[in-house]
Formats: structure tokens, C-alpha cells, sequence
């Protein structure tokens, strides 16, 4: 090899090694620290859009095997064991779909009596406070009937925006009364009318929402139900890109027309 080619050769091997510790450096972020997820629906608005972009930390409530790509470290429970507070958005796997990322907010704790009565949340059979505000217009169709919009606080103060675009009589504004396992959480999306979450039960009401009995029997037919803590990944910390729905990946234009500008960088709350 002549010297010319050695020193090609020596060139192209560091720019390999550079791309490598890249990936490497990457993969342990990923995995340990900071994950980026996007948002495919709208049960979390008017907190969350379809097209967000965030950050969640793998670090705040420690790790179990769903903190892995494909659960390949068999971590059995959690390590370095924290806990989420009311109120955070958090992101999850649920019981009956482990192989699908929900992003909820924390309603229940253990121990917790959680139900909807006439659209108004009640959490230890006292009601949540409510404010009624603007009504919430979607930025992406403001041809679309306006939805109602509240001003919610939560036990320990967090205050977050929530919607009810049926009103207090959707599908999910009167409930049982839900026991909240041992180390079990309940989650809601701030879109009250139209989020599949802990709400969704149905079938043997009292067995299911007590947690009584397995959740993934048939009988309970809700997809998310009661969050194991071992089946949560971690909190959503800040929106770091938003495309709206005229987003195209084939037309480079739209990369930057599509932008939300005014949602970059945003801490989730």
C-alpha cells in the first residue's frame, strides 16, 4: 500500500470510528437518559398536538424492561425506583398492549377512589376543582365546532388545560368509582371526550375497577385500565419540534412551512 492509499485509508477509518462513537454515544442516551417520542393522536389535547415532538426522561422513575428497545434486558420490576407525581404526563406501555408507547397524565395514585361524575373528576370522593375558560379552537381546522375548555387543579396544586368537546355528557362523564391498585396508577388524557384510557372499562365493573382481578382477563375489556409502575417508561419533559397536519415528507417545502414555531422548545406541563 502506498503511502497515499495508507494515508486514505487512515482518513477514512477515523471518520468511521467518529460515526461509531456517534452511534454508540447516541444509543446510551437513548436508552438511559432522554428518549424522543412523537404524538400520533389527540387524546392529550389541548396539551399535546398530533405531530409534537418530546423528550422523556428514562432516568425520573428509574428503569424496568420496557425502559429497552424490545424489552431485551430482562430487568424484572424497576431499579433505582422512582415515583411519579400527580399530574405529570407521563409515557407508558399498558397491560393489554405492552408493545405500544401511551402518553397519559397521572391521575391516580395507589390507594387513590377515582371517578367522573357529570363531567367534573373526583379523586378521594372530593371534587376537582374546575375553571371554565375560552373555548378551545383546533389550530390545525378552526372550521371545527369549538370545544369547551377548562382550567383543572389537581390535588397538590398542578393546574393543566383539559376539553370537553361533548360536553358533560360524553361516553366518559360518569363512571364508577375506581380503586387504584397497589403500586398501580390511573391515567386520563387531557381530551375528556376522546382518550382511551383508564376510564375504559367495561364488563364486570366492580371486579375491574377495584383490581381484583387480573386485568387482562376478558371480562375487562378497556386496553389501558390500571398502569403497573413497572410498565412506565417516564415523564414527558419538553417539546422539542410540532409539525401540523400539511406536513410532507416528499415535499421539502413543508418542512418548514408545517412548522408549529410557537410550540419548539416548550416545557411540558
Amino acid at each position: 500500500m502506498s503511502r497515499k492509499d495508507s494515508g486514505a485509508f487512515s482518513e477514512f477509518w477515523e471518520i468511521v470510528k467518529t460515526l461509531l462513537w456517534a452511534a454508540v454515544i447516541a444509543i446510551v442516551i437513548r436508552t438511559f437518559a432522554y428518549e424522543p417520542f412523537n404524538i400520533p393522536s389527540g387524546s392529550m389535547v389541548p396539551t399535546l398536538l398530533e405531530g409534537d415532538y418530546l423528550f422523556v426522561s428514562k432516568m425520573a422513575y428509574g428503569y424496568s424492561k420496557f425502559s429497552f428497545p424490545g424489552g431485551l434486558v430482562p430487568v424484572k420490576g424497576r431499579i433505582w425506583e422512582g415515583a411519579p407525581t400527580r399530574g405529570e404526563v407521563v409515557v407508558f406501555r399498558p397491560t393489554r398492549e405492552p408493545e405500544t408507547d401511551f402518553i397519559k397524565r397521572v391521575i391516580g395514585l395507589p390507594g387513590d377512589r377515582i371517578q367522573v361524575r357529570g363531567g367534573i373528576l373526583h379523586i378521594n370522593d372530593v371534587p376537582v376543582q374546575r375553571q371554565r375558560i375560552e373555548d378551545y379552537v383546533d389550530p390545525d381546522a378552526p372550521e371545527k365546532l369549538p370545544s369547551a375548555q377548562y382550567l383543572e387543579t389537581l390535588p397538590g396544586g398542578v393546574t393543566h388545560r383539559i376539553i370537553e368537546s361533548q360536553g358533560d355528557e360524553g361516553g366518559f362523564d360518569n363512571t364508577p368509582v375506581y380503586v387504584v391498585p397497589a403500586d398501580h396508577y390511573f391515567m386520563m388524557g387531557d381530551n375528556r371526550d376522546g382518550s382511551n384510557d383508564s376510564r375504559a372499562y367495561s364488563g364486570i365493573d366492580e371486579k375491574c375497577t377495584t383490581g381484583t382481578i387480573d386485568e387482562s382477563s376478558s371480562d375487562c375489556l378497556g386496553t389501558v385500565g390500571f398502569v403497573p409502575k413497572e410498565n412506565l417508561i417516564g415523564p414527558a419533559k419538553i417539546l422539542f419540534w410540532s409539525y401540523d397536519d400539511t406536513f410532507k415528507l416528499s415535499n421539502p417545502i413543508t418542512w418548514v412551512t408545517a412548522l408549529r414555531w410557537q410550540r419548539l422548545l416548550n416545557f411540558i406541563d
